[in-house]
């Protein structure tokens, strides 16, 4: 098992969804967050859910709450979990990308070493700033974005020590955004 911590990422406002993804029913769960929470629960020694309120999930898990004044927004959820969480290094996930597996993570915590702050997934399909792992160096760099209402992950990993690796299959980095997104997650799911 992986001894880094895992935060999901399941704040956002799933506007192009038309409803909450991240209580969709995904596999044998009740939401897609409880699915994803109990894979990388597997992996993980530890995994933290960031959201802005527990109270719509019916699961227990340790939740990493934003606040509720705070926009939609990761860097809510990046402020959040560093001063929730004293280490060092998390790996980050966004709960609508369900095939995320444990090659991947292996792939980030292998790459990374002590001069960089990010390791991110790169893919045909661009980057994709909520598969990775952060460094607590950009802690203050959160903190000023959020109190600044700029929320352009892309544009502070391009301006930090962040290594971009390379991943050759853009399936495994599949987002839920939209229905169609979901309903071809379920089959994929439900046909391995």
């Amino acid at each position: 098992m992986f001894t880094i911590p895992c935060v999901l990422f399941a704040g956002g406002k799933s506007s192009r969804m038309g409803e909450d993804k991240s209580l969709l029913p995904f596999g044998d769960y009740s939401s897609l967050t409880e699915f994803q929470y109990k894979r990388l629960s597997k992996l993980f020694t530890h995994v933290y859910i960031s959201t802005k309120t527990a109270d719509k999930f019916s699961f227990d898990a340790p939740f990493i709450l934003d606040s509720t004044s705070a926009e939609y927004a990761p860097t809510a959820g990046f402020v959040s979990l560093f001063s929730t969480l004293s280490d060092e290094r998390v790996i980050v996930l966004s709960v609508d990308t369900p095939f995320v597996d444990e090659t991947i993570f292996r792939s980030f915590i292998e790459a990374d070493n002590e001069t960089i702050d990010a390791v991110i997934a790169k893919t045909s399909s661009g980057t994709h700033p909520l598969c990775g792992l952060y460094h607590r160096s950009l802690k203050e760099e959160f903190e000023r974005m959020l109190r600044e209402g700029d929320h352009r992950l892309g544009k502070l990993l391009s301006q930090s020590a962040t290594l971009y690796l390379p991943f050759e299959d853009d399936t495994a980095f599949a987002n839920l955004n939209h229905p169609h997104e979901y309903e071809a997650a379920l089959i994929r799911y439900n046909t391995k």
